[in-house]
Parts: C-alpha cells; structure tokens; sequence
C-alpha cells in the first residue's frame, strides 16, 4: 500500500535533486538514459537561466529520500498512482508521465515528460497565480499548457516549448520581449491554437482554450493526476476547511 504522503516538506530556494524512474509496462518510445541526459540539457540551457531553477536529474529505480521526482506510469489507473497526489512520500514535488495516455493520444512521451518537468520546477507547490488582462480571471503559473503543442529537439530528442516569467507580466507591450522558447508568443497571456490556460473565475478554477479543436480535445483527455485537478482538489479542500473554521 502507498505510504501516505506528508506535507510539502520542500525548499523551492535550493537546487533539487530528482529521481526520474521507469514504471511504465510500454515502451517509452525512446531510451531511457538518453531521455533523461536530454532532459538535463533541456534543464541546464533553456529552462534554468529562463526561470532561475535549476535541478540535477539521477536515474533511479523508485523514490530517493529526501529527492523530488518524475515517475513514468502506464496511466492514471496505476495502483497507488492517485494517493500520490503531487507529492513524493517525502513530501516533495512529484511530476508524474502517464506513457499509456501520452501514447494513445498520439504524442511523444519525451515532450510530454519535459512539460511536466517544466511546469514542476516553476511552480512545485501547484499554487503561483497572477491576475491577467481580465481582472476578473486569475492565471494559474503552467509554463508549458499556453504551448503545448509546440517542441524542439534537444539531443535529438522533442521538449515542450515553455513560456517565460514576461508572458505572466501584463504590463508588457506585445512583441516588446521573448515570451516563449520557440517565439511563437507575441504578448502576455496569449494562447497558441493547441494550447491553453487554467483560470480562476472567483468561483471555481476552469479553463481557457486557444481555440475551438483544443477545447474539444481537452474534452476527451483523461485528466486524472494532471496539475489542473490538483489545483481544484486544493481550492476545494481550503473552501471545506474554510467552511469548518468558520462553523
């Protein structure tokens, strides 16, 4: 039985160590090792010095003490895969890839392991957000949903395209500075037709799409275990707790 994770116990000032290893009973679709080198490249030269979050990625067989980590799982359906929540049992932060998913969908496992890496390392408590050009919406901090359908290689290998710190900062004026690695972003909060944004309404979380496809794509993903029901599993979990302290 999954050991129940404890509460984050993290510091987001150091450099972490993460523990990157294969659960999956398919084949990634690329090697292992290979995968891993080309995401420390994708770490060391392109997300770091954008984001100033560096990481040091080990191969391992399961959890390293005190280490923050990416599991490749078959899908959501994995047994313990959902008490992991976004939490190692340690309590640090926990990208997990659902290789069985990715696959059907008809994507790269590699891009969509650099994704969540991305996103983890910018926001590893799921819980940064900025007030956009609505100010009636609230943007969840995902560095890699506004462009996930855009890649680059990296070793040879595809990594998501992510955004940069200045696509959250509202008062830049379009085409004023790089938004994103790939360019295709010419101002703040703007949405690739493949992408898309999670915002909160003052009500509940929700999204955003770049365009109508997406939106019907989004609709037919299994979206167990993605950082987007974390989020609304921990807004729910502060409006019971809300709720208690009140009564």
């Amino acid at each position: 039985m999954t050991k129940k994770p404890k509460a984050r116990a993290f510091n987001q000032g150091e450099t972490p160590t993460i523990a990157v290893f294969n659960a999956a009973t398919v084949s990634l679709g690329v090697d292992f090792n290979k995968l891993i080198t080309a995401l420390q490249s994708y770490v060391d030269k392109y997300v770091a010095p954008r984001w100033a979050c560096p990481a040091h990625l080990v191969a391992a067989n399961d959890f390293i003490k005190g280490a923050w980590a990416v599991a490749f799982l078959d899908d959501a359906d994995v047994q313990g895969a959902l008490a992991y929540h976004d939490v190692t049992p340690d309590g640090m932060p926990l990208s997990k890839v659902f290789v069985k998913t990715t696959l059907k969908n008809h994507e790269l496992v590699s891009v969509s392991a650099s994704h969540e890496l991305a996103e983890m390392l910018v926001d590893p408590a799921v819980q940064m957000m900025t007030t956009g050009p609505n100010l009636r919406l609230t943007y969840a901090y995902e560095a890699c949903d506004p462009v996930e359908a855009i890649s680059f290689p990296v070793n040879g290998i595809a990594m998501s395209d992510f955004v940069f710190p200045s696509y959250f900062e509202v008062f830049r004026k379009a085409g004023s500075v790089p938004f994103d690695q790939m360019g295709k972003i010419h101002k703040p909060f703007q949405l690739l037709a493949g992408g898309y944004q999670i915002v909160f309404n003052g009500r509940q979380w929700t999204e955003v799409f770049g365009s109508a496809d997406k939106a019907k794509k989004f609709a037919k993903e299994d979206r167990r275990g993605h950082r987007s029901e974390q989020r609304k599993k921990q807004a729910e979990m502060a409006a019971i707790a809300s709720d208690t302290a009140v009564a």
